[in-house]
């Protein structure tokens, strides 16, 4: 017979039935664990404790024990539940861990799986916090679309804080250094205690009413109760409802309070908020200096681009002018007044050349040169050329011409020479 495994909801076996059985130590584990979830009480369950032995682990879960004069818990708190966690734990802490009992199997022990923690007196203040802040938002007071921007350039720069202490030291330094020009308004308000949120509201409003640029409300850091007077319904509504815009500097990054909400500007400290508030008068120097240089390169640039475009329109002028087209047409006049008188010369020499040519021609076929060579030349009565004793007749009268005259001669007789 095999032996029955616990699973689910099993219960126990009946006490008669354990004699001689053997059960692994995964079962009565596992037989445990089942238990632990069974029971109501231990799914919603509010421990209130010292912290010790705290590890924050690499993969973002935080491992630590809560322990009184009574005994310890072991408790994790895994990394997706750290969102809520306000602030970091350290040792020594007293804590209300709210979460789950259950077995760690494995180890087969039982520890406590926080999924939120508060400090031990503030918790109470915590939930006001919270359920404020729900209010306050869905109301719309800390919409984005109602922020007003922070201006750039301020001349005077409205404090409401504490007189005395580091906070108003640090604004006051780091504001005046950045513009030794500006002009601080500090209204000394009670910043913790009875009575600071109606001193901060009032500062709130002679600040609005006396025309400051921008106002810095905040002060250093502390516990949830020292910070509590920023978390009141009439310091968010004051700032919600003044005019002027708002940077709220309350305790360190860590620290959040409704006023930063409500507030056009949060910054994480003091000394940032002076330097959200305050352009460094500095820069602005240097800015305008380097636009300075800018405008007059442009301007530089500019010059001789107009420059360079008026010398070609100047040269474009020269060009377009009448008297330079003038001279141009003049010139190319002279130059073919001097390629015709090239031309007709060519022609000429050429005409010249085959006139010569003509004339050795009609030299070498000249009668007169002929009848100097002793040739004669015989024309009848007509002036018509004898070449020919068929041309003539027997009496007839014929002009011979010679060289240095004419004979007129009477034909005797004429007679046909045979040609060989």
């Amino acid at each position: 017979m095999k032996e029955r495994e616990f699973s689910g909801t099993a219960s126990l076996p009946r006490e008669g039935m354990l004699k001689n059985r053997v059960y692994s130590v995964g079962q009565v584990n596992r037989y445990v664990k089942n238990m632990f979830v069974q029971d109501f009480f231990l799914q919603k369950l509010a421990v209130k404790g010292e912290v010790s032995n705290l590890k924050y682990h690499t993969s973002g879960h935080i491992y630590f024990s809560l322990k009184d004069e009574t005994g310890v818990l072991s408790c994790v708190m895994f990394a997706g539940n750290r969102r809520g966690l306000s602030f970091r734990m350290k040792d020594g802490d007293k804590i209300i861990a709210k979460g789950t009992v259950d077995v760690y199997e494995r180890d087969g022990r039982y520890q406590l799986y926080v999924k939120e923690i508060t400090l031990e007196g503030a918790g109470a203040l915590y939930e006001r916090f919270l359920a404020l802040k729900q209010e306050l938002e869905e109301m719309g007071m800390f919409a984005q679309e109602y922020k007003q921007p922070i201006p750039r350039f301020i001349k005077k720069l409205g404090v409401v804080t504490a007189p005395t202490g580091a906070a108003v030291q640090d604004i006051r330094n780091i504001s005046l250094r950045r513009n030794p020009f500006l002009q601080i308004i500090l209204y000394p308000a009670l910043v913790q205690g009875e009575g600071a949120a109606d001193s901060i509201v009032k500062g709130i409003r002679m600040l609005d009413e006396a025309g400051v640029d921008v106002i810095i409300i905040g002060r250093g850091g502390g516990s949830i109760e020292d910070l509590w007077a920023f978390n009141e319904e009439k310091v968010a509504r004051a700032i919600f409802e003044c005019q002027t815009p708002i940077i709220s500097a309350v305790g360190h990054e860590t620290d959040f309070t409704i006023a930063d909400f409500a507030a056009d500007l949060r910054a994480p400290t003091p000394s940032a908020a002076a330097e959200l508030a305050v352009d460094d008068y500095r820069s602005v120097l240097e800015t305008a200096g380097a636009f300075r240089e800018r405008i007059q390169r442009a301007m530089q640039n500019r010059m001789e681009l107009y420059k360079s475009k008026m010398s070609q329109y100047q040269m474009r002028m020269q060009y377009l002018s009448p008297q330079s087209r003038l001279r141009e047409m003049r010139q190319y006049l002279a130059d073919l007044e001097e390629k015709m008188q090239a031309g007709m010369e060519g022609k000429l020499f050429d005409r010249r050349s085959r006139l010569s040519i003509y004339l050795e021609k009609f030299q070498g076929l000249s009668p007169l040169r002929k009848l100097n060579q002793g040739f004669s030349y015989v024309s009848n009565e007509k002036n018509h050329t004898v070449t020919s004793i068929k041309e003539v007749t027997p009496g007839e009268i014929l002009n011979i011409a010679v060289t240095d005259g004419e004979i007129r001669a009477s034909v005797q007789e004429i007679r046909e020479e045979k040609r060989i």
